[in-house]
């Protein structure tokens, strides 16, 4: 097979602001045994990596860098031993061996799905890690079950989007919440069986009085700004799962103990091999059934990374930031 010598990447030479991103030119990397060169079509955008490229993420990689797990695409070559993908099968990522921003992305076989005919490739770039980590916060991490209520704080997120779709077709009953009315619209228009604007004056106490006897599971999205008032809104031995903070915050461990609630620290790096087979199984049938249809906020090009990043990190997205090599 005919290779082309080298391809377009984002490379991180040093962290910092998201001007340390430059496109630059490398080798394509040949597959080495059990690996996958994936040629991508799509990338998948997401906060962890301004964590990470900002040098203030737990788990940093050894510079240099090219950021990202999260890519769709098309199988390019195989590497030794690698049976169960073909050339020309279109696949999605929840991982990376080189990073995704690029032209091309080397992963091992079983960091790579099956992506379904029934989504785009900028579809597929926000099944990897948004929909999985819904999926696995959903059911691995909050035990989630059919006839339970669930409240989503920060429905309107991808990540929002991809739990109520996922939730409505577990049967639990799903409250949501965004920042604007076209998010609160949004996440109406989805399925959620009650939307609430966040911004709104007394909007907790809303929910209150909605919800009854509280909620058996909560998905939080800022805990840092919700968690002291999450634990107020849970039912009796009711969990919140934590998968998104910005910062510190003080609560009263006592705000747990009446009720019996649990507080479920979340992240998807934690993922088992057995995790993975069950979360990507399950976003495979829930898009194969049409209940999960991931929505695309904007499309930009590979060089514009850095306003990605920026962009990524203000509200009002209301879906996937993809960029296209």
């Amino acid at each position: 097979m005919k290779r082309r010598n080298s391809m377009k990447v984002i490379e991180v030479q040093k962290f910092g602001a998201p001007e340390v991103m430059d496109l630059v030119e490398k080798p394509i990397p040949a597959p080495g045994p059990g690996e996958v060169l994936v040629r991508v079509k799509a990338v998948g955008v997401n906060p962890v990596e301004t964590y990470i490229r900002a040098g203030i993420y737990p788990r940093l990689p050894a510079l240099p860098y090219t950021p990202g797990g999260n890519v769709a695409g098309i199988v390019h070559e195989c590497g030794p031993g690698v049976e169960d993908w073909s050339t020309g099968d279109r696949v999605y990522s929840s991982a990376t061996i080189s990073g995704a921003y690029g032209e091309y992305s080397l992963c091992t076989s079983d960091q790579i799905f099956y992506l379904s005919e029934k989504l785009s490739f900028s579809q597929g770039a926000a099944i990897g890690v948004p929909a999985a980590t819904a999926w696995r916060a959903l059911f691995l991490r909050g035990g989630a079950k059919r006839g339970e209520s669930l409240l989503i704080h920060g429905a309107s997120g991808v990540v929002g989007q991809a739990a109520v779709q996922l939730a409505k077709k577990a049967g639990m009953t799903v409250t949501g919440t965004a920042g604007s009315k076209k998010g609160c619209d949004l996440v109406s228009d989805i399925g959620a069986d009650a939307v609430f604007n966040h911004n709104d004056k007394g909007y907790v106490q809303k929910i209150a009085e909605s919800s009854g006897v509280g909620f058996d599971l909560i998905l939080e999205m800022l805990a840092d700004v919700n968690l002291e008032n999450d634990l107020e809104l849970l039912a009796p031995r009711g969990r919140v799962v934590i998968i998104g903070s910005r910062g510190r915050i003080e609560i009263d461990p006592r705000a747990t103990m009446g009720k019996e609630t649990d507080i479920r620290g979340f992240s998807l790096f934690s993922a088992t091999g057995d995790d993975n087979k069950q979360i990507h199984a399950g976003l495979r049938e829930a898009v194969e059934s049409g209940a999960l249809v991931p929505k695309i906020s904007c499309e930009k090009a590979l060089q514009e990374a850095p306003a990605a990043h920026l962009l990524v990190m203000k509200d009002g997205n209301c879906g996937k930031i993809v960029l296209l090599p």
